[in-house]
């Protein structure tokens, strides 16, 4: 027999089953309109908002929300695309920096509205502004418990 989950545990599954469900959707628009993938525009948004607008590739792991084994190949994408610079770190030989470029902010820039659209129309127009904002509290306190 099998017993009703914990409200911690039934959070959880629902917040496993909306990223399934919504991310892909909100890949799949900026691919289309866009011209990029997610895990571009995660990267690019990191990089953007950093100071001097670069971060070493260990920073860049621990800001994005890709899985640290994949942040080396979207790097190495975005270095194909003209969007990042890759640069040795002077002070430790053993790091790098990537920089976005000017063409991979102005790329940003196009891609920001679609990305924003796409947030509204799969996720939060479902949510009134109060379940939103409880959400958010909630996720970014577990967020920082775990960082």
């Amino acid at each position: 027999m099998t017993s009703e989950p914990t409200p911690g545990v039934a959070a959880w599954g629902a917040l496993l089953k909306v990223h399934a469900t919504v991310a892909p959707l909100i890949d799949a628009q900026l691919r289309r309109d866009g011209g990029m993938p997610l895990s571009w525009y995660d990267v690019l948004l990191e990089l953007n908002a950093a100071p001097d607008r670069q971060l070493t590739m260990s920073e860049v792991a621990a800001r994005a929300t890709l899985s640290r084994t994949r942040i080396s190949r979207v790097i190495d994408e975005l270095v194909a695309a003209g969007f990042v610079e890759r640069h040795s770190n002077p002070t430790d030989k053993r790091s790098a920096y990537a920089t976005i470029t000017r063409t991979g902010r102005d790329k940003l820039q196009k891609a920001a509205p679609i990305y924003l659209a796409s947030i509204e129309r799969e996720f939060s127009s479902h949510l009134s502004p109060t379940e939103a904002a409880t959400i958010a509290a909630a996720l970014w306190r577990v967020h920082a418990a775990t960082a």
